[in-house]
């Protein structure tokens, strides 16, 4: 009896090593075809789950409530599966070179646990190569196994967006790969019983590493390009979303728009092929250009921000700023790598501390991550510029007599606005005599 068939008939189990925004999903939604271990060596974080509380809310508590998986910290209940699914992050150094240290410590705790006849298939987003010339040394060190011939690998690039309750891993087409036919065939299988929209079987390992990798990347230069023509029909005093809307009719032309590229995939990911890229001895152009402007946005939007409270005759040293939202995307709790912190920073450069509401955010990881404490929407008065910095559902029902109320009482010429995102209606709010920014 093949692996696959004796995972469906209950008699071998599935593992998750990494139980976050996509780690998580992907559990329960095997769980309820087989049997599952999730195991994350925060205990704590598997102590809600076991409370049936989602701190991601990617799945939401009723679901992890509902769920059949059998949380743990303890990494020896990983001997119980003999298919295990690796979903830890891969982020980058403060000098924007890859961290390998999550996918190397997952593939040390999986190889200590590793028994004969296993697959181990990696969803991190990594550059070419790492699978088999990093992960595969280390499962056979801390196994005493050989690859190939006691156990095998392979790669299914997650593709699960945090936040996004359409695109989920059910109704997103699946990249599988697979070291050989039948280990691809095992993995390809295996995904099938819960991605509806199906699989795409790579031609091998690393093309499936790389198809990951720049997709992202694809992402982060279009992003870019739209951020540069920001700023250049800034200068000219042009609407660049009127502008966007207006091209956007054409059938061939890209509809992305500019923002600030945050997170742990688009702001990340494109760090990994460059890097791989110089050490063949490339340098990337087009890359490592969108990823400087991307970067900078930050602090191009506070700039911004100063510029129009010395415009609305505001003193800088004494000014009054909330930044509404804190996430690196909309309805989305996820504050990790997010570029909001650097509208914050660059604030303080001029002397400016300003207040942040996040009603979605997770307030203690954020408080970790950047020390940073939140205050509640409706204690935001007196301010001298509003910075709507993320669309969350919360704020998109925001009227004009609900951020009056956020402002100093008197001219709304002095009032500064800063729609980042382009939620509210421009027009509304030039005429009512706001100072009035966006993208």
């Amino acid at each position: 009896m093949s692996l696959y068939e004796k995972i469906v008939n209950g008699e071998e189990k599935i593992s998750l090593v990494g139980l976050g925004y996509v780690g998580m999903p992907i559990a329960v939604a095997f769980s309820k075809k087989v049997k599952v271990v999730g195991y994350d060596l925060n205990a704590a974080k598997i102590e809600l789950y076991k409370s049936g509380i989602d701190p991601t809310n990617e799945v939401g508590g009723d679901a992890v409530k509902a769920c059949s998986v059998e949380f743990t910290a303890d990494e020896t209940k990983l001997r119980e599966a003999k298919f295990h699914i690796v979903a830890v992050p891969t982020p980058v150094n403060n000098d924007h070179t890859p961290d390998l240290t999550p996918v190397e410590g997952a593939s040390e705790t999986v190889g200590r646990n590793l028994t004969k006849g296993s697959i181990v298939v990696y969803e991190s987003t990594v550059y070419p190569g790492v699978t088999e010339d990093i992960c595969v040394p280390i499962l056979e060190r801390a196994s005493g196994l050989k690859c190939g011939v006691d156990f095998k690998v392979g790669y299914s690039p997650e593709r699960i967006n945090p936040g996004d309750k359409v695109h989920r891993l059910e109704t997103i087409t699946k990249i599988v790969s697979g070291m050989d036919e039948e280990t691809l065939d095992t993995v390809a299988k295996v995904y099938e019983l819960v991605v509806e929209a199906g699989v795409h079987r790579a031609e091998s390992i690393k093309v499936a590493e790389a198809a990951k990798v720049i997709e992202n990347s694809q992402r982060d230069i279009n992003i870019a390009f739209m951020n540069e023509l920001s700023i250049i029909f800034n200068k000219m005093g042009i609407d660049t979303q009127s502008v966007l809307k207006a091209a956007g009719t054409k059938w061939n032309f890209l509809k992305f728009y500019p923002g600030l590229v945050g997170g742990h995939c688009i702001g990340v990911d494109p760090y990994y092929l460059t890097y791989k890229a110089e050490e063949l001895g490339y340098h990337s152009q087009i890359i490592l250009s969108g990823r400087r402007i991307n970067d900078d946005m930050g602090k191009y939007v506070a700039e911004n921000v100063v510029k129009k409270l010395i415009a609305a005759d505001v003193s800088i040293k004494n000014a009054k700023v909330a930044i509404l939202g804190f996430t690196f995307k909309e309805n989305c709790p996820d504050t990790r790598n997010t570029k909001i912190i650097d509208i914050y920073n660059e604030l303080k450069e001029y002397g400016i501390t300003a207040q942040i509401a996040d009603p979605t955010a997770d307030a203690d990881e954020a408080k970790r991550l950047y020390g940073v404490e939140f205050v509640g929407l409706d204690t935001i008065r007196d301010c001298d510029a509003v910075v709507l910095a993320v669309a969350h559902e919360a704020f998109k029902g925001l009227s004009q007599a609900d951020f009056d109320k956020m402002f100093k009482p008197g001219d709304n010429g002095n009032k500064v606005l800063v729609d980042i995102k382009g939620l509210l209606d421009r027009k509304q709010y030039e005429a009512a005599g706001y100072k009035y920014w966006r993208l």
